[in-house]
């Protein structure tokens, strides 16, 4: 059976767009109990459950970064520690330590794009690689362990600028410090949000 030629094109009248938006409507009201706010803060009713993640977040001492005085990655290391204190805490002040994480941090500087004419490089690449692991103070145990790295690449305008170049490269460690401090963060709140 087929519709007369003027409906053809409809699909839902208007009563079936209205049974369709209050479907849409009702299953959206039935799943939003399912989501939680990863940084959020909720309360737990049940003895033993994990506690909030900014409060377990907050309760993670970031060891010093040990790096050989005078060489970049004792400068990246100091960046990263303040970036992560910062991202744990909010700037509030960190709560009494029952974590405490550890980082090692290597630097590398990769040429990207060289002048053909002179042999020096145009565009590098800044990367750092961070090994960390994370250890309960109550038990001793290393309770998360992991690898993160970052790269970020920075421009060299003109072969008589050393200055462009070491701005510009200092520029791109920052950057990738604190990615580097973001992505350690979050896997520290995943593994807080899941309970261990």
């Amino acid at each position: 059976m087929s519709l007369p030629r003027g409906h053809r094109g409809r699909r839902l009248g208007g009563i079936g767009r209205f049974l369709a938006l209050g479907l849409a409507f009702g299953a959206a009201g039935l799943s939003a109990g399912c989501f939680q706010p990863l940084y959020g803060n909720t309360s737990y009713d049940t003895i033993g459950a994990p506690p909030p993640v900014r409060t377990a977040l907050a309760s993670v001492n970031v060891a010093e970064i040990d790096a050989p005085n005078g060489t970049p990655e004792a400068r990246l290391g100091v960046e990263v520690r303040n970036a992560l204190i910062f991202g744990l805490t909010g700037g509030s002040g960190q709560l009494s330590p029952q974590y405490e994480l550890k980082i090692n941090l290597k630097g590398n500087r990769q040429n990207v794009i060289v002048d053909i004419t002179t042999a020096r490089p145009d565009m590098e690449i800044y990367g750092i690689d961070a090994n960390y692991s994370l250890t309960e103070l109550a038990t001793g145990k290393v309770v998360l362990s992991g690898r993160t790295f970052a790269r970020q690449s920075y421009d060299i305008p003109g072969q008589q600028q050393r200055f462009a170049r070491a701005r510009g490269e200092r520029d791109a460690q920052n950057r990738a410090s604190t990615i580097i401090a973001e992505q350690i963060k979050s896997r520290l709140a995943s593994y807080f949000v899941s309970g261990g």
